[in-house]
């Protein structure tokens, strides 16, 4: 794999990861802003190819670049926000991530934007209920790890950070494999044969509550690929009522001891407007726990987006 991916604090910068939104691509967005003010469409039929766009491409192209030869995750700097309401710029967030990859559903039900905001809802096993709608600490984890086909990549709009906490951290899939293989080579195995994940109620009556994978597997290219879900694994052998044995729970402590680790993490705190692209299975993502501002337009939110040029645009892929 390449070294870039394998990134730790001290050898990696915001230049490494920042994309910028230059003048010419922020142009050609209020261009496209005051034709949808003429002419509205619903978001989903909003294609780049519709419209100019070529600053924009040249952007992504680089957010691309960022997300697959580099540090495997960019910030695009950002979206006029105060220029245009929240669904004006929804739109403008789908178009640019729409050059990036292809957007598929997040639920079982079709639903293709996730609102990222604390509900007040309490986490529990199969509930459906999940920590992104709470204002609860989130561990490194890869997206969708408990079904077949997890998202390429995962974008987050901020459209209004915390009051306070909120941050978000990210760490390389490359890292966090190098730091077991060299401390804990004795648990490798295992963590390349499957575990128990809870499918967070995305699944049709009939079928299992639970999803079997490994927590590393090997891309045909001869990448890492992760499903790093704590939470959903410990998750999904209490709703399987099955005790985990000595070694599956070590190996869980020897991930969390790694994710403990603040020198292999990156921290970004989000401003309104930015964008982050993560490449979905090569690094995991976490958030710390959060305290909102009083007032309701002013509670952390951010909207989320799935992109997968793969199989079918439904949840299953």
């Amino acid at each position: 794999m390449a070294a870039t991916q394998a990134w730790t604090s001290d050898t990696i910068q915001p230049a490494d990861w920042t994309v910028p939104l230059p003048a010419a691509a922020l142009a050609e967005l209020r261009a496209v802003l005051a034709e949808l003010r003429r002419a509205p469409l619903p978001t989903f039929l909003l294609d780049p190819a519709d419209f100019a766009l070529d600053a924009c491409r040249t952007a992504m192209a680089e957010v691309r670049r960022v997300t697959r030869d580099g540090a495997m995750f960019a910030v695009l700097d950002r979206l006029p926000v105060a220029e245009m309401n929240r669904d004006e710029t929804i739109q403008l967030y789908w178009l640019l991530s729409s050059l990036l990859s292809r957007p598929v559903a997040q639920k079982l039900n079709g639903q293709m934007f996730f609102d990222v905001r604390d509900t007040g809802a309490k986490l529990k096993p199969g509930s459906g209920i999940r920590p992104t709608v709470t204002n609860v600490d989130l561990r490194f984890h890869n997206d969708n790890s408990y079904n077949e086909s997890p998202p390429d990549y995962v974008c987050l709009l901020c459209l209004h950070p915390a009051k306070e906490g909120g941050v978000s951290q990210v760490m390389s899939v490359a890292t966090v494999h190098n730091a077991l293989q060299q401390r804990f080579p004795e648990l490798m195995d295992r963590l390349y044969r499957p575990f128990w994940y809870d499918r967070h109620a995305e699944h049709h009556a009939d079928e299992p509550t639970t999803f079997a994978a490994p927590i590393f597997e090997r891309g045909t290219d001869g990448t890492v690929k992760a499903r790093l879900a704590l939470s959903e694994i410990f998750a999904g052998y209490e709703l399987r009522g099955e005790r985990m044995d000595n070694e599956t729970a070590s190996a869980l402590a020897a991930v969390q001891s790694v994710f403990d680790q603040p020198e292999l993490r990156v921290e970004l705190d989000f401003a309104p407007g930015q964008i982050q692209y993560v490449n979905n299975r090569a690094t995991g993502h976490a958030r710390t726990e959060f305290v909102d501002h009083p007032e309701p337009e002013r509670r952390r939110h951010l909207v989320r987006l799935w992109l997968r040029d793969h199989g079918r645009r439904a949840y299953r892929g």
